[in-house]
């Protein structure tokens, strides 16, 4: 059996310490160009393979993150999962991902918590003020993608986290429906407790009675394809032209296309001649010609940069938590109506 190639190895063959051959492969170590290079043309030529496991435990560090998300229906997760995973990885961090059961994830913990990582982000998944207390007790850095930490009061202290400006987002759209002519407008929510449909609704309905209107209809799809279109179609079915509503502003894209389904398939409703959807997230699939869907954006890729930055705080420099906002705005496509122009007037 042919005997495994050590770091001892390679530190002979290239004629430098053990120490600088364990600097070339440790992520983020100093190390000169002249020395990686002699370090991994002695590893090729050996056919060396740094145990990963071996060094964590000597550093005590992993360099595993673990990625925790609720569901994946949405179209805009797979795109955070490409993005947040190449990030990490570029930076020499391995991610483990994990499905939780809904939104909660004290069921997925223990299996997390195996794995000795260094931390954990959670996307479209709760923290509950109990694995709040396990990840702070493990000294496990735990940070909230689109989402913020419960009112307990362990997880605000002990939890970062990064969010689109999900408040904003609900007044932009509730702003760009009033100023195209709206009066009966309706709102279909995600999850009643998830932050981001919270501070959505809150911020849409303060621009609504702001104008001193109220909100026209409710509705409820759950995050989810099926109970949007079955919000659509008890919002729409069967009701007079006169007491349906005129517009409607949908909690993430995902609905939005749903009821977009229902409207035009099912209902013979055209949009936006009839009813004017706006959504929210900027998924893919909201700039394809059969949706054409105005959205607020979320912007994937400042989410990503600060969802890194603050686990490098909370890992490297045991820096406080804190929550980082980053900017929306809107994308306006082919689904709200156009402005009326005024008719001219001659004198």
């Amino acid at each position: 059996m042919k005997s495994k190639v050590t770091a001892q190895d390679v530190a002979k063959l290239a004629n430098m310490s053990q120490s600088a051959v364990s600097r070339t492969f440790t992520p983020g170590a100093s190390v000169s160009e002249d020395t990686r290079a002699r370090v991994m043309i002695a590893a090729k030529s050996l056919g060396y393979r740094p145990n990963a496991m071996a060094r964590s435990l000597i550093t005590r560090r992993s360099h595993i993150i673990a990625l925790v998300m609720g569901y994946l229906e949405n179209q805009f997760y797979p795109l955070v999962i490409e993005k947040l995973s190449q990030k990490l990885q570029k930076q020499g961090y391995h991610v483990l991902m994990f499905i939780s059961d809904g939104d909660e994830t004290d069921g997925v913990l223990d299996e997390i918590l195996q794995y000795q990582i260094d931390g954990i982000v959670m996307a479209s998944a709760m923290l509950s003020p109990d694995l709040a207390r396990q990840c702070a007790d493990s000294g496990v850095s735990v940070v909230l993608f689109n989402r913020v930490p419960d009112t307990s009061a362990l997880a605000r202290h002990s939890t970062s986290s990064v969010t689109s400006d999900n408040r904003e987002g609900g007044r932009l759209a509730a702003q760009l429906l009033l100023a195209r002519g709206h009066k009966h407008i309706a709102y279909i929510a995600g999850l009643e407790k998830s932050s981001t449909n919270l501070e959505r609704e809150r911020g849409f309905n303060e621009v609504i009675a702001d104008a001193g209107a109220t909100v026209f209809r409710r509705g409820m799809g759950h995050y989810s394809f099926e109970r949007a279109r079955d919000a659509a179609r008890a919002m729409f079915a069967g009701v007079p032209a006169a007491k349906r509503p005129d517009a409607v502003f949908v909690a993430n894209d995902h609905m939005a296309i749903a009821v977009m389904d229902v409207l035009r398939h099912e209902l013979d409703l055209r949009v936006p001649e009839d009813v004017s959807v706006v959504g929210f997230d900027d998924v893919p699939q909201a700039a394809w010609e059969s949706y054409r869907l105005t959205t607020v954006v979320q912007e994937v890729d400042p989410m990503v940069d600060a969802t890194v930055e603050l686990l490098h705080e909370q890992m490297q420099d045991g820096a406080l938590p804190r929550n980082v906002v980053i900017p929306c705005r809107m994308v306006e496509r082919s689904s709200v109506r156009a402005l009326r122009k005024r008719a001219s007037t001659r004198s």
